[in-house]
């Protein structure tokens, strides 16, 4: 185990040198006994603070942070009233002020000395720091060794983005408590830092000496503004575009050289955080979710990586329960949601089926056509069944030369059609999926060319891709919110109807 780092060293392992201000005054006076009162005493002495909570503000590379630090030495970091008090403080504080936060808890959970008060105290603090979300503002976790009970089941696991300390101890239930109660040891490599991050729980074990840089990253997507405007050359018309065979960008998008989400990543986006998981104990290697710039602009970004679908990893119902987190953080954090969909169609399985797939891929739709942040969703390959679905209904689509998109791969069409695979290219024809005829009928609004294929530009079409996507975002961002909103509900409440200017 790690030994307990002090709310001073983390203060000075992450802010700006001697840019930390208090925000502490005198913690609440509450009734107590005589023993009680010994052991406040006790622990003012040992710890050199007022309370087991610090509060205050600094810079991270001259970004202005409220902090939030538990102090272990000070009653195991134990949170009763007066500490609850100074915690919903410093977040009220934070949210008047339109502060980014950093909460970085250590501590054993509720102070016992204070009962059943003191348990009720993760209601006021959990609240706190959901208004604080709803103001749109960044809420970020550094959970250090020991991290348990009613802190960890609080604003421990509120975060949008949430890492811990290598090697430390994190969990709901402490192991001295649960041996105490069953007459056994927890089970051992459970509750570590290393443990929840594997299992989707966090986002990340970080050292401290990484963890100053690492936020500075990540702040300046949550909390940073755009560069100044590029110009973007329009979409190109349809009639400039060549007009492929289906069949044709159906083998083309399977081709194994053709670049996916990870290489419009790596070649047209800047300040990448990678995510992990659900925060809910479920993590799917074929979603990628990064907080990213794409050409300047902070964004939140949801791929499937189609090289980590097949088989054994199929996209299956924690990949779109990874998607849903993805669409709160942008919803949240008032950030535009880029979609890059790219998969051979989602798991088809007993495990699937048992774990909801269908109403995972039904809650992606409802809530992802009724965000309220801007949406750009990208077919950059496959676009097979539900699983392609789920990420589709954006305020613009952006499909790919070679993209498509359809219900079933052609072969399986055919199968179910002419009761033979042999006829999928004319299935593929026959069911309209191919670019051109997305944007015939109104499902996607723009094509991304390749030159001949972007299996021989890899580079040069993932950044058209970054290009095209930046240019939808900046466009949408000139739209006023609710008239946005309005013309996505509108536009796939009609789509499919028959057009006026076509009657």
């Amino acid at each position: 185990m790690p030994s307990v780092t002090t709310s001073q060293q983390l203060c000075d392992g992450v802010l700006d040198a001697g840019s930390f201000i208090t925000w502490d005054t005198t913690p609440v006076q509450l009734p107590m006994t005589d023993e009680y009162r010994a052991e406040l005493v006790a622990a003012q002495e040992k710890s050199g603070v007022d309370e087991s909570v610090v509060t205050g503000e600094g810079c991270i590379r001259g970004r202005r942070v409220a902090v939030i630090a538990c102090e272990f030495r000070f009653l195991a970091g134990s949170i009763g009233v007066a500490a609850a008090e100074r915690v919903v403080s410093a977040v009220e504080r934070a949210t008047a002020e339109k502060l980014p936060l950093l909460a970085s808890p250590t501590s054993g959970g509720t102070r016992m000395q204070e009962g059943t008060v003191a348990f009720l105290q993760m209601v006021k603090i959990a609240a706190a720091i959901q208004m604080h979300k709803e103001a749109h503002l960044p809420y970020l976790v550094y959970l250090r060794h020991p991290t348990t009970g009613g802190v960890f089941a609080s604003w421990g696991s509120l975060g949008h983005v949430t890492v811990a300390e290598p090697g430390a101890l994190v969990g709901f239930l402490g192991p001295r408590v649960y041996e105490s109660l069953h007459g056994e040891r927890f089970p051992d490599g459970v509750q570590t830092s290393e443990n929840l991050y594997q299992r989707g729980v966090i986002d990340g074990v970080v050292p401290m000496r990484w963890l100053r840089p690492i936020l500075d990253r990540v702040l300046r997507v949550l909390s940073g503004t755009s560069s100044a405007p590029v110009e973007f050359d329009p979409a190109p018309a349809l009639e400039a575009i060549p007009d492929i065979p289906a069949w044709e960008s159906v083998l083309a998008s399977r081709s194994p050289i053709r670049p996916g989400a990870r290489s419009v990543l790596r070649h047209g986006a800047t300040t990448l955080t990678p995510l992990s998981g659900t925060g809910q104990g479920e993590s799917d290697r074929s979603m990628l979710l990064y907080l990213a710039r794409i050409k300047g602009t902070p964004c939140v970004v949801l791929a499937q990586d189609r090289t980590l679908s097949i088989g054994a990893d199929s996209f299956g119902p924690a990949a779109l329960r990874e998607a849903r987190r993805g669409m709160r953080l942008a919803e949240e954090l008032n950030l535009p949601l880029v979609l890059i969909i790219d998969t051979m169609g989602a798991a088809l399985s007993k495990d699937a089926e048992e774990r909801g797939l269908a109403g995972e891929i039904a809650r992606c739709l409802a809530e992802l056509v009724t965000l309220r942040c801007p949406t750009v969703s990208v077919l950059l390959g496959q676009g097979t069944g539900g699983g392609a679905l789920a990420m589709l209904p954006a305020d613009r689509v952006l499909c790919a030369l070679n993209g498509w998109l359809a219900p079933l791969p052609p072969e399986g069409a055919s199968a179910i059609v002419y009761r033979s695979t042999g006829r999928a290219a004319d299935i593929a024809d026959d069911q309209q999926i191919r670019s051109r005829d997305l944007v015939s009928t109104g499902i996607a609004d723009a094509i991304i060319p390749e030159f001949p294929d972007a299996a021989q530009e890899p580079i040069a079409f993932s950044q058209r891709v970054a290009l095209a996507i930046a240019r939808e975002i900046r466009a949408l961002t000139l739209i006023p919110p609710e008239k946005r909103y309005s013309m996505r509900l509108q536009r796939y409440r009609n789509f499919g109807l028959p057009r006026a200017d076509a009657l």
